[in-house]
């Protein structure tokens, strides 16, 4: 229930139901001629290599930090980019990490931040949705410039926005050892 004011794809009717065969449905009704594979999982360390398979990108999405950090380490292992949004009430991040290339996650929140509930307000949500779904597109495309070493930080109750740019760490003990991109 505490989903339905900020994900598009769910509907009263499906509190209850597994949220990925609800997604899928929804998909379904939208464009069937869509292939969708629901997969109802919790990624853990011990399964996110396999959730992962060989897919070319990785989007977060995701409400917790711990998660965060193990699909950064994914991306990184396989070499793929990492699409990161997070919002939090009226504010939102995003920021794309190509491993080798980029600041990885860990290089921007060395530590996770505390684990908290806030009220996510549904604009919020679809405004940083709107800019990772751009970002993966533009990568797919090779069109513009992405948000590579920049933190886009939208602040929804001034109605600012602002860009920090990141750097890598070279201490950083998740992607020192990856190779550098040129």
């Amino acid at each position: 229930m505490s989903n339905l004011n900020r994900q598009i794809l769910y509907r009263d009717v499906g509190v209850g139901h597994e949220k990925a065969k609800c997604a899928e449905d929804e998909i379904q009704g939208i464009n069937p001629n869509v292939e969708v594979e629901a997969i109802s999982a919790t990624i853990k360390k011990d399964n996110a290599d396999e959730l992962i398979g060989d897919c070319d990108m990785i989007v977060d999405a995701m409400d917790n930090f711990p998660t965060r950090y193990l699909l950064n380490e994914i991306a990184l292992a396989k070499s793929i980019p990492l699409f990161h949004g997070a919002v939090e009430g009226f504010y939102g991040q995003t920021t794309t990490i190509i491993p080798g290339k980029t600041a990885c996650l860990a290089c921007v929140f060395p530590e996770s931040p505390p684990q908290r509930t806030w009220p996510m307000v549904s604009v919020t949500c679809g405004i940083m949705g709107c800019i990772q779904s751009t970002e993966v597109i533009k990568y797919i495309l090779g069109m513009g410039s992405l948000l590579e070493n920049k933190l886009l930080m939208v602040d929804g109750l001034n109605a600012k926005m602002e860009e920090i740019v990141l750097e890598r760490n070279p201490d950083c003990k998740v992607c020192s050892k990856v190779r550098k991109i040129l």
